[in-house]
């Protein structure tokens, strides 16, 4: 396979992998660990939606899919499946050092270890999802959180998981 298409494709996966799971998972809902609130705030009071901001500042506050399909992505190409599943085990370690409740990214690990797994047979690399995971991170985490956020915040609408969460602009 093309290694630049393989790349395009792996990170179209990784963001719908690691948006959807977190999503799911109620990251855009509320702030669930220390900091992400301020994250959150600051990102809407900069324009952006408070919801997706919300997801943002857990993203960064805490190990979700984001970082789950990351690691698993790099324990895959290091070491094979068995890899993914430490990656998984390691993620759910670092949840309850962060005090998180969730599941997010455990369950990112897992699900990036199927589709590597599964996507192998057909050509594509650990490689091609662990840049595509860095690039789909970027697009949410480093290039402009007000848009982003609203993008997040938008999925979060359609899956019924958007905040309800009262906040005013200072």
């Amino acid at each position: 396979m093309n290694e630049i298409i393989g790349i395009i494709i792996a990170t179209i996966i990784c963001w719908l992998n690691f948006v959807l799971i977190d999503t799911y998972f109620g990251l855009p809902e509320q702030p669930g660990v220390k900091g992400a609130e301020i994250v959150g705030k600051e990102i809407n009071k900069n324009g952006g939606d408070l919801s997706g901001g919300f997801f943002q500042g857990n993203v960064l506050c805490s190990p979700d899919a984001s970082a789950g399909t990351l690691l698993a992505s790099i324990a895959i190409m290091l070491l094979g499946f068995n890899g993914g599943i430490l990656a998984a085990f390691f993620v759910f370690i670092g949840n309850r050092l962060c005090a998180d409740v969730g599941y997010a990214g455990t369950i990112g690990a897992l699900t990036t270890t199927v589709i590597i797994t599964l996507l192998s047979f057909i050509g594509f690399t650990p490689i091609m999802f662990v840049v595509g995971m860095v690039i789909a991170i970027t697009t949410i985490q480093g290039i402009y959180h007000p848009y982003s956020s609203k993008i997040l915040g938008l999925i979060a609408k359609k899956m019924g998981r958007y905040t309800t969460y009262k906040y005013t602009k200072e």
